[in-house]
């Protein structure tokens, strides 16, 4: 990341609200200079190490309606954009119960999302995201007050393995769901083993089960990318509350010694997984192959859609080629079912497939491949409630005129006819093969009009995966993310609206 001096925040600031119609965003000019004391610690609470401590304090305990005047006056005054990002994401993590991992727990899940976005954005958003997911921390803060004020504890000490069996003692614990011998087992583990050589393993416990409907995936995956941002020296009570949420069973008995649904998945590609040929990370792009991924995904069970990757590997076909066929069937069901649960398709996916590119174990690859496959399986659901829609003979909409539909055509359809909208995306994407003004502009749309968690879970995965697929399918997928995007029309959101009545702007 570019560094960002106050002057060209300020002015980048402004030019990006005027450039959509939406006002002067330079009112983060205006943030008053605050100051905090020091907190006094608190024996039964986790300690942070003692240069970050203070801020996530700062954060904890600044009332929700002051934290952005706070933290701007603070950024003037000399704090890094890494030390706010550290700090929002272990204050969540002490602070936000990570059961069940979605809900209020997305004030953490979405902090890499947000950095993604600061990340991919022009200078003059830089800043945005992460405002938002500071005051977005705050509103899950107090509902989980309200639902009990869980905080993450100390680590038993003396219960923490050496180093010469902490990995067999986290593993027997997560295989066996125990989650006091995980907890203690993970402190271990972070304190003597390699950052690599835990993500190896937390990848796989990640994608073992379909709990959560694919939060336990984002998790690991989010987690690790925000540590890679922000320091390893911050990994262990980020772990311990990744490997408390790896463990929740959502009410079931233990699932090592039963047979749950959840759970059939993994346990079925485990052996499925011994059966794709050697070479398999060795075979050729095959746009038909992709079209009969699609295709198997559309009323396949988790069992089918595993054993139709294996076929395809075993015939010599490109994971990339698969990866297309799931990136789009992902999209596809967005599309013939817009909502909540079919986002998720998407996000997981993105999270699966980060776990792929990641890992160097070879059966590990291959089980997220066909854990990825069984999970949209899953994912599809009751097929009597999905429109009858086919991505791949999905036609773009060039209108009465034949003219390439503008932008800002695109943008205001998504507010109130996401169909037509999506049929533009692929009518404006075949004359623009660059699809990054698409991409900035609906990224600052998500800032400024963005209202929950999702807006940025989603919009970083998909803006982020369209460089992912293959360009042959690109274009389709970019046209599907409109049914979950933010348009022109649609309302700036509270922290616009709050932040310019604080301000008198």
């Amino acid at each position: 990341m570019r560094p960002t001096t106050r002057r060209r925040f300020l002015k980048s600031s402004a030019t990006a609200g005027a450039a959509l119609g939406l006002g002067d965003l330079g009112f983060f000019s205006r943030l008053p200079r605050v100051s905090a004391a020091e907190a006094r610690v608190n024996p039964v609470v986790v300690r942070f190490n003692p240069e970050i401590e203070p801020l996530v304090r700062l954060l904890e305990d600044t009332p929700r309606e002051k934290l952005l005047e706070e933290i701007g006056a603070r950024i003037r005054r000399g704090l890094s954009y890494r030390e706010v990002l550290a700090a929002l994401l272990l204050a969540g993590v002490r602070n936000i119960q990570p059961r069940p991992v979605g809900f209020k727990f997305h004030s953490v899940l979405v902090v890499n999302s947000a950095h993604l976005a600061s990340l991919s954005s022009p200078d003059s958003d830089r800043w945005l995201p992460i405002f938002w997911a500071l005051d977005y921390f705050k509103s899950a803060q107090a509902q989980d007050v309200k639902e009990g004020d869980w905080t993450m504890a100390p680590v038993e000490d003396a219960k923490v393995p050496t180093a010469s069996n902490a990995r067999q003692v986290f593993t027997e614990a997560m295989d066996n769901w125990d989650e006091p011998a995980g907890d203690a087992a993970i402190a271990g583990l972070v304190r003597t083993a390699g950052a690599h050589e835990i993500f190896e393993i937390m990848c796989r416990y990640g994608a073992r089960d379909f709990r959560e409907i694919g939060h336990k995936a984002i998790y690991v995956a989010n987690s690790w990318r925000t540590l890679q941002a922000i320091g390893w020296q911050h990994a262990e009570p980020v772990l311990r509350s990744l490997t408390y949420a790896l463990l929740d069973r959502g009410g079931d008995a233990n699932p090592a010694k039963n047979d749950f649904s959840a759970d059939r998945p993994w346990r079925h590609n485990q052996s499925a997984v011994s059966k794709i040929r050697a070479d398999w990370i060795q075979g050729e792009l095959n746009s038909k192959a992709t079209g009969e991924m699609l295709q198997t995904l559309r009323q396949a069970s988790p069992e089918e859609a595993s054993a139709k990757v294996v076929e395809l590997l075993n015939r010599r076909v490109a994971p990339q080629s698969i990866w297309d066929g799931l990136f789009d069937a992902a999209g596809e069901l967005l599309m013939r079912r817009p909502g909540i649960l079919s986002l998720h398709a998407l996000t997981s996916t993105n999270a699966l497939h980060y776990a792929f590119q990641t890992s160097a174990n070879n059966e590990t690859r291959r089980l997220l491949l066909l854990q990825n496959a069984s999970f949209l399986a899953l994912f599809r659901g009751d097929d009597k409630k999905l429109k009858s829609l086919h991505l791949d003979e999905f036609e773009p909409d060039l209108g009465t005129s034949g003219s390439t539909p503008s932008l800002e055509e695109i943008y205001a359809d998504i507010s109130h006819d996401r169909m037509r909208a999506a049929r533009n995306v692929l009518a404006w994407a075949k004359q623009n093969p660059d699809a990054r003004e698409f991409i900035n502009g609906a990224r600052r749309l998500v800032f400024l009009k963005g209202n929950n968690s999702h807006d940025y879970k989603f919009s970083s995965a998909v803006l982020e995966d369209y460089q992912n697929v293959s360009p042959a399918w690109r274009d389709r997928y970019l046209a599907a993310s409109v049914f979950n995007l933010r348009g022109s029309g649609d309302p700036d959101n509270d922290l616009v609206h709050r932040t310019r009545a604080v301000l008198g702007s």
